[in-house]
């Protein structure tokens, strides 16, 4: 299977995806906001904030200074067109594996998750 126009491998490891879904539904967002949301260390937000800037994705502004310095970031129109492929990309990835899933025959299915549920069941018992 081909990826899909618009995949965007810059957005795709999950915490630079939950960043832009996080900016595209605002208009801009305080760096707190974004560290609390995504439960995420500052070091860990500032990397990836700088790595989605370098790609002209996140247009980052710092205001005032000291103690009072916030850091804000928003969406470029290039970032918003870039998710929005890549939401794309994904669903399309999906929707190609439906047809597929459903046609498994349900004995396959059932005995598949009574397996992980004995699995499961087994797991717990060891406990």
């Amino acid at each position: 299977m081909s990826t899909p126009s618009g995949f965007d491998e810059l957005i795709h490891p999950s915490t630079r995806l939950s960043v832009v879904a996080l900016l595209a539904a605002t208009e801009w967002a305080d760096f707190p906001f974004i560290r609390d949301s995504l439960s995420l260390s500052d070091s860990a937000l500032s990397k990836q904030l700088h790595t989605l800037e370098e790609a002209g994705y996140l247009e980052i502004r710092k205001e005032g200074g000291g103690r009072k310095r916030r850091t804000k970031v928003r969406l470029t129109s290039r970032g918003r067109t870039a998710f929005e492929g890549h939401v794309a990309a994904l669903r399309a990835i999906v929707e190609g594996a439906g047809p597929a899933a459903a046609a498994v025959p349900a004995t396959e299915s059932a005995a598949a998750a009574s397996g992980t549920g004995q699995q499961q069941q087994r797991a717990e018992a060891g406990r």
